[in-house]
Order: structure tokens, then C-alpha cells, then sequence
């Protein structure tokens, strides 16, 4: 299911009419309409803007229609937007495309002169070239479209600038919170309600056809050849709240037939905001030979609309043949015209780019590949790494636990050294006292007169030996017998009754190496 909503903007006047095409079914359903003059309020002022409002079950109480007036046309909170927006009650609008449909002066018209046996594309550069050159107006591709006329010659349609009506939708968007609606095309009117009168007339190859709609302010004269637009006629500034006489209206054809070539009239249509049967009635009597007939529209679903909408429904002429036309597009069944100026095209874009920029854009996707590429080869390493880190960590434990036994061993032959050092020392030790030992003993058998008391040594190489001696001058020489021995003092003391004499004697044991290696 595919729901659009159509927007007719003529002067002041819009129309909108929410249709859906459901799955399965033949006919195009309206959900909802709204009619709304909006009106542009003066800058500085605070005023009402007036509308009127015609939807199926819209409630318009509690619309506060007072306000702030130095908005534009399409002001979110105004009473014209409020006054749509109430048509979208019971339906999502950000599930609705939007599609604006356009006549004089919105829209303009050029007949083209060049030749037809081109290519579209050539055709729409020959028509940009030609209306510079005749209307000094540029105008971009996306602005042109050109349909076929009865004849075989091509009318092109084109718009230049900002376009009112979608600034209106924005209006409508900016209401529900959104900054635009997606407006897929922007429709000519009397194209397409050309299109849509000769799909639901049965005219003959060779009728002369004329549309007229009727507006409010405004009236539309479009003329057929056949099934195929012939002429589309300026806009007439009248209509049902300025028109006195329908004579006004047999004046005004008259003159477009002849400038349209036209030379009478099979069909006459009538829709619009006036339908009557005295128009129909009027017509009759000025063009007798004419089949004068209302529009119908039993093409379309109305039971969600209420009688009263029904009963003016030919005031929504524009916005359901607009909606048919889409839809056959759709279907391939029909090309009309479409156009969609390039600012609107680009404000829609998910990426807002400029041309330079889509050149770059494949390396928006290429660089997340790489670095994507990137991370994942450096993580690759990264686990390679931490693998090698592991290893060598385990290693170094392993080492360390050698080391620690080196360690211990090197405390052990370091323990060893010094108890060898201790044992040669001590052996070495030994050797000295053995031979200090041996000169006393031997001096003291020699002399037999000198005996040795004590023998203490202190912290350093010094010996201190105390004893007695019967012979002063012996104990010189036992001083003397000594290597390095020094006599400290003699002192007299009696033995028994013997004289006696007290020596101490000092000397440094570690001369005797010396001594003894002399």
C-alpha cells in the first residue's frame, strides 16, 4: 500500500487529498481532503488568517487562530497548517510522500520550435538553450519537463526559483516536528487534468475537447484533440467568488479557441468549485452541438469521506487527477510531466553532497576497509606478539631459577674458599707457634735459668710472655733470642731465698715467616 498526499496550490486556494492504493484493489481510496485558503498575513501584525475548511471528520475546536503574524506562508503554527494537519489525524505523515501539483503563474509554459527527433535529454538541453535565448530565464534540468501535444509539437513546463507550495508542505512538515516531507515530483495541473478527463471520457479520435475548471479565484480552459492536449488557455482571473455572469466564460473560450485553432467544440467538461446545473445548463445554450458533462469520479473510493465532502468533490479535481496520473506512472502506463528543481532534490539527499564530494565518497568505504583491514593485521600481531612474550616470560623464569642456583653454588664455593683460608691460616697459624714454642724451648734448656710463665696474645700480631729469671743478663739474651722481641721490664722479686727477676717480653709473632724464610 502507497499513500500520497496532493497538493493543488492555486493562489491562495489549496486542496489536499490523501490517497492510498491498497493491494488488490482496482480503485484509488481518498482517506481524507482539506480546502484552506492561506493567505500571507503582514509582516509586524497580529491577525487571523482566514480559512475554510472542508475534511471528513476534522474538529477545528480549540485552533487558536490568533498569532504571531511575521511568519511566511507555511508557517508551522498557523491556522492554514493547523487546518491541514488536522487531514492527517488519523494517518502517519512520514509514511506519505507528497506531491505538489502547479498551474500559471506558479508554473510556466513554452512551446517548443526545435526539432523532436532527439534523444529526452537532447530535447530538454534545446529547450533550456531556447527559452534563455527567447526569455532570458535559466533554468536547470531538473526544473523542464515537456509532454506531447495532438499535433506532434512538445509544450514544456518549468518553474523557476523557490517553489511556494512545497515551502507549504515544509510548513506542514516543520508542524510534526520533521524539517521536510519527501516530495518525489512536482505536477503541472492542467497536464495532468487533461490526462485524467480524457482517461475517464470516451472522446473519439477526431473531437475537439474542453476542460473548464472553475476555482475560486481562478478558472483553467484547457482544450483536446482526441485524447491528446491541444491547448492549454491562459488563466482567467474569475471565478465563484467573483463571478457575476457565466457569459464572462463564453467570451474568454471564444477567444482561446481561436488562438488554440479551434474550430468548435464535440465535448465540453465542467469541474472545479462549480459544477451546477445552470452552468451545464448555460453551456448548452451557447455551444448546442456540444456534449456538456461534469467530471465524475467513480473511479475513486469515497467511503471515508463524508456527504458533504462528496457532494463538492469535483472541488478536488486537480489533487485526484494528479494521484492518477502518479499511479500510472507507477504501473508504466502513462509519462507525464515532472518536475523537481534541483535544491529540493538536494535538501532530500541522506548525504547532502556536493559533485566534488561523490568522487571522494568511495573512499569513505574503501578507508573504513583498510583500517578495518589494519586493525585486524595489527591485532594478528598483536596476539603473535603476546604470544612471544608469554614464551620468553616463562623463559626468563626459568632462568632466574638457574641463576638462583648458580647463586647458591657460588655461595657455596665462596664458603668453600673461605674455609680453606681458614684451615690454611689456622695451619699456617699452627707453624708460627710451633717454632715460637721451639726457640723458647730451646733457649730455655740451653740456659736452665729462665722459665715462662705466661703466654697471651692480643687482638694483633703482639706477644706478651711473663716469667722469671734467675739471671738479669739472661734474660737480654732470651729478649734478644727472639725475632722483633722487646724487654718491657724486669722486675726484681725474690724466689724462695734465691734472687729473682719478673721480665715481660713483647714481640710480633708475624715475623717469625719472615725469620724463618731468611
Amino acid at each position: 500500500m502507497k499513500t500520497i498526499a496532493c497538493i493543488y496550490c492555486e493562489g491562495n486556494d489549496t486542496k489536499l487529498a490523501i490517497v492510498t492504493k491498497e493491494k488488490g484493489s482496482t480503485k484509488l481510496k481518498i482517506l481524507s481532503t482539506a480546502a484552506v485558503d492561506v493567505v500571507a498575513p503582514k509582516v509586524g501584525t497580529e491577525t487571523a488568517t482566514p480559512f475554510s475548511l472542508d475534511t471528513e471528520g476534522l474538529q477545528l475546536e480549540g485552533i487558536d487562530t490568533g498569532q504571531d503574524a511575521g511568519g511566511l506562508i507555511g508557517q508551522a503554527d498557523s491556522p492554514s497548517i493547523l487546518a491541514m494537519a488536522q487531514a492527517f489525524k488519523y494517518i502517519n505523515p512520514n509514511k506519505v510522500e507528497f506531491i505538489p501539483a502547479l498551474t500559471e503563474p506558479a508554473i510556466f509554459y513554452h512551446t517548443y520550435e526545435g526539432p523532436k527527433d532527439l534523444k529526452p535529454q537532447k530535447i530538454i538541453e534545446n529547450l533550456i538553450n531556447e527559452i534563455r535565448d527567447s526569455k532570458n530565464i535559466y533554468i536547470e534540468k531538473g526544473s523542464i519537463d515537456y509532454t506531447e501535444l495532438s499535433d506532434g509539437g512538445l509544450l514544456a513546463a518549468f518553474v523557476e526559483g523557490q517553489v511556494a507550495c512545497v515551502n507549504l508542505i515544509n510548513g506542514i512538515a516543520n508542524h510534526f516536528g520533521k524539517k521536510f516531507f519527501k516530495v518525489p515530483t512536482i505536477k503541472s495541473a492542467d497536464v495532468a487534468l487533461a490526462y485524467y478527463a480524457a482517461k475517464r471520457k470516451k472522446f473519439f479520435p477526431d473531437d475537439q475537447s474542453l476542460i473548464v475548471y472553475i476555482g475560486k479565484e481562478y478558472s483553467k480552459l484547457i482544450f483536446l484533440h482526441g485524447r491528446k492536449l491541444k491547448h492549454i488557455g491562459t488563466t482567467l482571473d474569475i471565478g465563484t467568488l467573483n463571478l457575476h455572469t457565466y457569459d464572462v466564460y463564453f467570451s474568454k473560450i471564444l477567444l482561446e479557441m481561436e488562438t488554440g485553432g479551434v474550430s468548435s467544440l464535440d465535448n465540453i467538461i465542467v469541474c472545479g468549485e462549480d459544477d451546477s446545473e445552470n452552468l451545464i445548463l448555460s453551456f448548452y445554450g451557447t455551444f448546442p452541438e456540444a456534449n456538456v458533462s461534469r467530471l465524475e469520479f467513480d473511479d475513486f473510493d469515497l467511503s471515508s469521506l463524508g456527504d458533504e465532502v462528496k457532494s463538492k468533490i469535483s472541488s478536488f479535481s486537480v489533487p485526484m487527477a494528479i494521484a492518477t496520473e502518479f499511479f500510472d506512472e507507477l504501473a508504466k502506463e502513462h509519462k507525464g510531466i515532472n518536475l523537481l528543481p534541483k535544491y529540493i532534490s538536494e535538501e532530500q539527499k541522506f548525504f547532502q553532497f556536493s559533485w566534488h564530494s561523490f568522487a571522494v565518497l568511495p573512499l569513505l568505504f574503501l578507508a573504513p576497509f583498510l583500517i578495518t583491514l589494519k586493525v585486524l593485521q595489527n591485532n594478528k600481531d598483536a596476539a603473535q606478539l603476546d604470544q612471544e612474550i608469554t614464551q620468553k616470560t616463562i623463559l626468563m623464569r626459568q632462568n632466574q631459577e638457574v641463576l638462583s642456583k648458580i647463586a647458591e653454588l657460588e655461595g657455596k664455593i665462596n664458603s668453600f674458599d673461605q674455609t680453606v683460608a681458614i684451615l690454611d691460616s689456622a695451619s699456617s697459624g699452627a707453624g708460627v707457634w710451633h717454632e715460637v714454642i721451639s726457640d723458647i724451648a730451646s733457649f730455655a734448656g740451653r740456659k736452665q735459668d729462665v722459665w715462662l710463665s705466661r703466654i697471651s696474645k692480643d687482638e694483633g700480631p703482639t706477644v706478651l710472655l711473663e716469667g722469671y729469671g734467675l739471671n738479669r743478663p739472661t734474660l737480654s739474651d732470651f729478649a734478644y733470642n727472639l725475632e722483633s722481641a722487646t724487654l718491657k721490664s724486669v722486675l726484681y722479686e725474690p724466689l724462695r731465698e734465691q734472687n729473682a727477676y719478673k721480665y715481660n717480653i713483647i714481640f710480633d709473632i708475624s715475623s717469625y715467616p719472615k725469620k724463618k724464610n731468611e
